[in-house]
């Protein structure tokens, strides 16, 4: 009796509507009993990973660095970050929460409507402005904080990008300003990446004419450096999910 028969190379199954159609014609009643079983059996038969989870939902809520200032779409930092980790077999998709010119306030003001219903995890990329314009450090903690606080209410995991303060704004500044972000990311657990802008912040080769944001390149070595550290956060949202 030949159930089944498989087509190409490959091992997948699928019933055999010669057999099925000679013996409904044979047994008229056994036609749906026939039918239904090898139907039934070419379900459990069915390749691994055809029952895969749904994508693991990202939202990147930051500044013009998330947004892509300056940028083609294909380029900006959210379409490069999402197309690496499925490179790199991860399925997931990023939402981008990016408004240029935001500040921490801002993003702790719209982070319920920026980041949806359904969300699994947030990348948190905000500061940047604050320093720009020598916001106080407190000020930007607590927006911060706000931001954490709230995720955390909704049971959205959170992962955290840290940003360095410019030279000028006097050591003082400086210090207090970066350990906002190590605070934060100690107290809370999270996943953090120290420098969003490391290995490119201060490279002319690597950043538009401003000399502030990213050009395509400097995109490109941002997400090839933060990809191992997102994938830490992947992993932590599906342990936690399990």
């Amino acid at each position: 009796m030949k159930l089944f028969v498989s087509e190409g190379s490959g091992p997948e199954a699928r019933p055999d509507p010669a057999y099925i159609d000679r013996e409904a014609t044979r047994h008229p009643s056994r036609r749906v009993v026939i039918a239904g079983a090898a139907a039934s059996l070419a379900t459990v038969m069915l390749p691994r990973g055809a029952g895969a989870a749904a994508p693991l939902r990202l939202v990147a809520l930051g500044d013009s660095l998330t947004a892509g200032f300056g940028l083609p779409p294909e380029d900006g930092f959210v379409p490069r970050l999402q197309a690496a980790l499925r490179s790199a077999g991860r399925s997931v998709t990023i939402a981008n929460a990016g408004v240029s010119g935001d500040t921490a306030t801002g993003g702790a003001e719209r982070v319920d409507w920026s980041v949806p219903d359904g969300t699994d995890g947030v990348i948190v990329e905000l500061g940047a402005n604050d320093m720009l314009r020598g916001v106080d450090p407190k000020v930007t903690r607590a927006a911060l904080t706000r931001i954490l606080d709230r995720l955390q209410q909704r049971r959205i995991a959170a992962m955290l990008t840290g940003m360095r303060a410019l030279p000028n704004l006097g050591e003082d500044y400086a210090r207090r300003f970066e350990q906002i972000y190590v605070d934060l990311a100690r107290e809370r657990g999270l996943i953090f990446y120290p420098f969003f802008l490391a290995g490119v912040a201060g490279d002319r080769s690597l950043n538009q004419g401003d000399g502030v944001h990213p050009n395509a390149q400097g995109v490109a070595a941002i997400v090839r450096d933060i990809v191992p550290t997102v994938e830490r956060f992947l992993d932590q949202i599906s342990t936690n999910r399990a």
